[in-house]
């Protein structure tokens, strides 16, 4: 009798684990997946979008670029190839925001640890003033990894067109000429498809924890 209910008792628990199991599954298949929005001209503020793109709704990429980093290297889309990416604009010489930003941004340098899944852009917009060595002594002096960040320089107006109308970074008065100039918080996250996934204040350590666990949620959607 003892050996009777013994077994019940065995084929119950494996009952109970097998149940467990399959609610498990259910329940995940069930739930729906975290992404993060995918942002064309038509989501973002209007001021921010140069009228003749404010009506896209999809299809927006970041375009084609070619410039040059601190080790004086062609860098162009090819370098970010399949990889995520986060992207700002800054200067050497700013005396407000850049610094926070370029502090900020090698902190995000520091958590991603050895995730080569993940690369950093950052334009000068004032590529007269910021050469490949004026570059590459800012780079030395704020920990710039460079096997995985790349501070460009290059033609100012090939730069403010791709702030403008590609990430999306800034106002849109302008033209990139001698007297143009910009300047934004704004750190942008682009996917493997080059795709804006998300806007971030570079100077807010919130938003810089926000962009990290939206990072996250990104790279999982590539693991499904």
């Amino acid at each position: 009798m003892r050996s009777f209910f013994g077994k019940f008792k065995l084929f119950g628990a494996v009952l109970i684990g097998v149940s467990g199991v399959i609610i498990y599954l259910f329940y995940n298949a069930l739930t729906p997946k975290e992404l993060l929005p995918v942002y064309t001209p038509a989501m973002v503020n209007a001021e921010l979008v140069p009228q003749e793109i404010q009506h896209v709704r999809k299809y927006h990429t970041i375009s084609n670029f070619s410039l040059t980093n601190q080790n004086g290297q062609n860098i162009t889309q090819e370098n970010y190839k399949d990889k995520i990416y986060i992207a700002d604009f800054f200067f050497t010489t700013c005396p407000t925001i850049c610094p926070i930003m370029t502090k900020n941004m090698a902190l995000i340098q520091q958590r991603l640890g050895n995730d080569n899944e993940v690369l950093l852009l950052s334009h000068t917009v004032t590529p007269e003033i910021d050469s490949v060595a004026q570059l590459k002594n800012y780079a030395i002096e704020k920990g710039v990894d460079d096997s995985r960040w790349n501070l460009v320089t290059g033609d100012k107006k090939q730069i403010y067109e791709l702030a403008r109308k590609s990430y999306l970074a800034v106002k849109t008065d302008g033209d990139g000429g001698p007297f143009d100039m910009i300047h934004t918080e704004n750190f942008i996250l682009v996917d493997k498809e080059k795709r804006i996934r998300g806007f971030y204040d570079g100077t807010n350590t919130e938003d810089i924890d926000q962009l990290m666990t939206d990072l996250d949620i990104l790279k999982a959607s590539y693991n499904d």
